[in-house]
């Protein structure tokens, strides 16, 4: 996770901070973008959250706050949970244009047969503004 972070530092650095006033850095509340993706044997429907964005001529990178919808059946043998939860995850998302790609990062919750951990996924969507 670490290594994906790092990564994405030096591209936005090298592609946005070597041009000359090409380059605006913003914070927002909603940047009116819709995904679609998967993650952990299930889907997700998700909207940008709070973030920060940097914009750099058609490319857009956004580092923020994903409230979600997931979609996911559970497996367990006794009581089970609703197939669409809301929840919040949190990611990368670069828009070029209008399309949108994005890797989320989801927290599953510690159960009575499972440990608390991170589950990263992948997405596409479109961005209304």
């Amino acid at each position: 996770m670490k290594n994906c972070f790092y990564a994405a530092g030096l591209l936005i650095s090298g592609l946005c901070f070597s041009q000359e006033n090409s380059s605006k850095l913003k914070v927002s509340f909603f940047d009116g973008i819709v995904v679609a993706g998967y993650v952990d044997h299930g889907a997700y429907l998700n909207f940008t959250g709070p973030n920060v964005n940097l914009t750099c001529k058609n490319i857009k990178f956004i580092v923020g706050m994903l409230p979600s919808l997931r979609i996911k059946e559970d497996h367990s043998s006794g009581t089970k949970n609703s197939p669409i939860m809301p929840t919040l995850g949190a990611g990368l998302t670069v828009v070029y244009k209008k399309i949108a790609f994005q890797i989320p990062a989801y927290y599953n919750a510690k159960t009575a047969d499972q440990n608390g951990n991170w589950r990263i996924g992948f997405g596409l969507g479109y961005s209304f503004k």
